[in-house]
């Protein structure tokens, strides 16, 4: 059967009506929700066409690094912090994320440089901490390890290094103490599985 192409144009009710195009139309893109809905791409094409205008400032940069690491595009948020360090007056993190894009392109020593002129804190030792591992240091690998905490993320970056150690074990168990406290967590549902595959059970 055929569609009738003139009740098409009638204006249905709904997303496909002439009130939500009218809607569409007089909303401008918000950075904000881009990156509270994770859509990385969207963040950076506006961020990417702000930066063409005046208005382009310090703080749109930092979320353009952001935007372009959780992408994956370490490359282009790496120079993005380096704009931002060029700017002048951010504060010593930028350097953490430097270290963090540094780390995911492999470059462990260059990583552990930019880790050590950030500010001393949880992600620096995190950081510090798989750094360690990369290089084969096992001094420092205990070093950092005993400077890590009970929170989440401390936690997790632990089951990490016990999981590519071969440990899977111990790295079960810190995934399953996790999902315990948070039961909505779909990742560590994946961790624990793939834990339990190297397991063989």
């Amino acid at each position: 059967m055929l569609l009738n192409a003139t009740k098409a144009s009638t204006g249905l009710p709904g997303r496909f009506g002439a009130r939500a195009k009218k809607n569409k139309q007089n909303k401008t893109p918000d950075l904000h929700e881009y990156i509270r809905d994770r859509d990385w791409t969207g963040a950076i094409a506006l961020l990417e066409f702000n930066r063409q205008g005046e208005e382009f400032d310090a703080e749109q940069e930092l979320h353009l690094g952001y935007a372009c690491a959780h992408l994956g595009d370490y490359k282009r948020a790496l120079d993005a912090y380096d704009r931002l360090l060029q700017y002048g007056g951010c504060g010593k993190e930028v350097h953490l994320y430097r270290g963090v894009c540094l780390y995911f392109l492999q470059q462990y020593d260059d990583a552990e440089q930019e880790a050590l002129r950030g500010p001393p804190g949880g992600l620096q030792n995190r950081l510090l901490f798989h750094v360690a591992h990369k290089q084969n240091d096992e001094n420092k690998l205990m070093m950092y390890h005993q400077k890590l905490t009970e929170a989440k993320e401390d936690q997790l970056a632990l089951a990490a290094i016990h999981f590519l150690r071969s440990h899977f074990q111990e790295s079960t168990d810190i995934y399953k103490r996790l999902l315990l406290e948070n039961r909505d967590d779909l990742a560590l549902n994946v961790y624990v599985a793939m834990s339990y595959y190297r397991l063989d059970y």
